[in-house]
């Protein structure tokens, strides 16, 4: 089944499957069925995905991606292999939602006049704070307290 989003159609015919045997719970079942599902999805060379989301992709996940240029995406959650590729399907569904959108710029923005007094009158207030609690020190005959 091809993968889906409100902007991006990728069809079966871009992805490799590999299959194998699983790790964890499952009996005897665990040792004599490959229901490990592995996607491999070639992004760099990919027809169905736009440069500017290619770009996106490569830059959010390159963790993911092989020297090859595949996205490789693995699942063993279940006990049967047609669970775990439409799990591998998910994930994949996921990390393109993730980037599929172009992300907004942030505006620049100061501080109100208001937030920056309440900052310096806060610093202010913990040098007191601070400076009250040093012992006073004798300095040539005197006391000092400001150092």
């Amino acid at each position: 089944m091809p993968v889906i989003t409100a902007t991006l159609l990728i069809p079966d015919t871009e992805f490799e499957w590999g299959f194998s045997r699983s790790s964890g719970p499952g009996g005897q079942n665990v040792n004599k069925v490959s229901s490990k599902a592995t996607l491999f999805w070639n992004v760099v060379n990919s027809a169905s995905l736009p440069e500017e989301v290619r770009k996106r992709f490569l830059d959010a996940f390159p963790n993911k991606i092989n020297k090859q240029g595949q996205l490789v995406v693995s699942s063993q959650r279940f006990r049967d292999q047609p669970r775990n590729v439409r799990a591998c399907l998910e994930k994949l569904h996921e990390l393109l939602m993730q980037v599929e959108a172009e992300p907004r710029r942030r505006k620049k923005t100061r501080p109100s006049r208001a937030a920056t007094e309440r900052r310096l009158n806060n610093k202010q207030t913990h040098a007191e704070k601070k400076q009250r609690r040093r012992p006073l020190r004798m300095d040539h005959g005197r006391l000092r307290d400001d150092y």
